[in-house]
């Protein structure tokens, strides 16, 4: 065993450490440091070896070998003064030595580098070729034999001028520049290919060229994947600027007459099943409110709530808009689009003035609301979708059957559970609770302080049977609040406002027994909305009886057997 001590700390004698350290025949007994000035060198990571002050060297016996890194006089002078016979390694052949080690070093980092790069290279999906500056091929990757079918061994050493000369290779090593995308067919296969190619380029001059490329077909299918995604991200983002979710609950209807008690009574019932409900009454009755109202008290509540309003949308494009249409369906369609059908999937759809929607549309709604499936404008891929329909119109559909204008067969698939909303004229009564609500509502909206209505006021307003129902007096608040200052609102102010509020003047008429004025009544009810049951329903309506109390007057006055 030889006793080796190293005289210096710094870089150059851990290096020598380092270099001897693991040789089985050498036991470094000790570091020494020149003076007080000297430190570690930065990659000393042994704290079992001492380290001694160079005046110490001679307390050592018995040492086989002085490694000395220092190129000092005084430190020359010290180990002659050491006794025994002990073999001293001057500086120049510690340089040597250490430059041995050096390149060692740098071979092992070098070995270690090819290493991962061989690994990286055999691991991923896109085949690599590597030629020299002659255009030798001197590497490929297992993936270049899974894309071409050509063993490595018979690529390996061929001409890539002879046998790829219109390749992306030859292509980088002729030019000295970089190819991208460039498509061809890999010489010696049938493969089909799609390159990136560049030239390697070492101390300025070029070393050779390297190519990476991918099966045609492959970077085609992700090409359709990347579409596809594309198209889904374009869908998502339409679909998210258009879905809506409800607004209103059955709490935002303000009213306690009887008929309007019963018609959220049964819209309350229809909520909690899944059928298709019909909203009938006057323009601006509310029936979008109860829709809303409807959706929000039903399991769909967390899901979309899509409204179509079907006399707003030109005819030609209210297909499109139910269902949505497939690129270039038509001029223009450069991307496909989502229906409205589409969106509420899940969800409901309220399909407001639903009696204006053409008939050639209203067959294609009867499939879907039979079917629950459709198909785009221009597709042919069948769309499922599970909806929820909530339909409403102010017209008379049962008139516009006998005129041809609306389908019977959808208004029975449509009138599963009907909802007749009452107009503001027969439920006055809810005039106080719904004028009081406007006030305070548009007290926060204008910044205004109206507590409320004086005496003439409201009457002026019971005085009004209201065409245009809550919307229209809804308008009328707003208006003449927009336009006083006073914190009560008179009838002055009504009047003075409201041009189109007109209250019809007292006329002398004839006096007739309370009873024959019924039959009058009755009868002109009854030319009205006709002799059918659902006339007399709804001229019950209009009389402000219940249809029991109708039934009893005919009877009594025996209507049934005239001509009424």
């Amino acid at each position: 065993m030889q006793k080796v001590a190293i005289i210096g700390i710094g870089n150059d004698g851990v290096s020598v450490y380092n270099l001897l350290k693991n040789i089985e025949d050498i036991k470094i007994v000790c570091l020494f440091k020149a003076g007080a000035d000297e430190k570690i060198g930065k990659f000393w990571t042994d704290e079992n070896v001492k380290i001694l002050d160079i005046n110490r060297l001679h307390e050592l016996k018995n040492l086989d070998v002085i490694i000395n890194t220092l190129n000092s006089n005084v430190v020359n002078d010290i180990i002659k003064g050491v006794s025994g016979p002990t073999s001293v390694i001057e500086t120049r052949a510690v340089n040597i030595m250490l430059r041995l080690f050096r390149e060692k070093k740098e071979l092992l980092q070098i070995k270690r580098v090819q290493g991962e790069l061989s690994t990286i290279l055999n691991s991923i999906q896109e085949a690599v070729e590597v030629a020299d500056e002659n255009g030798v091929i001197k590497y490929v990757n297992p993936a270049f034999t899974r894309v071409t079918g050509i063993p490595a061994e018979q690529r390996i050493g061929q001409n890539v001028f002879e046998i790829s000369p219109d390749g992306a290779l030859a292509m980088a090593l002729k030019t000295g520049k970089n190819v991208f995308g460039h498509r061809t067919q890999v010489g010696g296969s049938n493969a089909e290919v799609v390159s990136n190619a560049s030239p390697i380029i070492v101390d300025g001059n070029l070393a050779g060229s390297v190519v990476v490329f991918q099966h045609f077909t492959d970077v085609m299918k992700l090409m359709d994947e990347l579409r596809q995604r594309t198209t889904m991200i374009e869908n998502l983002c339409d679909k998210f600027g258009q879905v809506t979710t409800c607004k209103y609950s059955f709490a935002d209807i303000l009213g306690t007459s009887p008929d309007l008690k019963k018609s959220i009574q049964v819209a309350e019932r229809a909520a909690r099943s899944n059928s298709t409900v019909l909203l009938l009454g006057e323009s601006g009755t509310g029936k979008e409110l109860f829709a809303h109202a409807i959706h929000f008290a039903s399991s769909r509540r967390d899901k979309p709530f899509i409204k179509v309003n079907c006399a707003a949308i030109p005819e030609n494009l209210l297909e499109s808009e139910f269902f949505g249409y497939a690129k270039g369906a038509f001029t223009g369609a450069t991307k496909s689009k989502i229906g409205k059908f589409e969106l509420a999937n899940g969800g409901t759809i309220f399909l407001d003035e639903i009696g204006d929607m053409n008939l050639i549309l209203q067959g294609k709604l009867l499939r879907v609301l039979q079917e629950m499936e459709f198909e785009k404008v221009g597709g042919n891929q069948t769309i499922r979708v599970d909806v929820r329909v909530i339909a409403a119109t102010n017209r008379n559909l049962r008139d516009l059957i006998r005129s041809g204008k609306f389908r019977e067969d959808l208004y029975y698939r449509l009138n599963v559970v009907e909802i007749t909303i009452p107009p503001l004229r027969v439920r006055k009564e809810d005039l106080s609770s719904l004028v009081n609500h406007l006030i305070v509502k548009l007290n926060r909206k204008l910044g205004k302080k109206v507590k409320g209505l004086s005496q003439d006021a409201e009457e002026v307003l019971y005085s009004y049977d209201w065409p245009g129902n809550v919307r229209e007096l809804e308008n009328v608040v707003e208006r003449v609040m927009v336009t006083v200052d006073e914190e009560i609102l008179s009838k002055k102010n009504f009047i003075q406002h409201v041009s189109q509020l007109k209250i019809a003047p007292e006329r002398d008429v004839e006096l007739l027994p309370i009873d024959q004025m019924e039959q009058i009544l009755i009868k002109k009810a009854l030319a009205k909305y006709g002799n059918t049951v659902e006339g007399k329903r709804r001229a019950a309506q209009a009389l402000n009886i219940s249809l029991a109390t109708l039934y009893n007057k005919l009877k009594r006055a025996k209507f049934e057997n005239s001509s009424i």
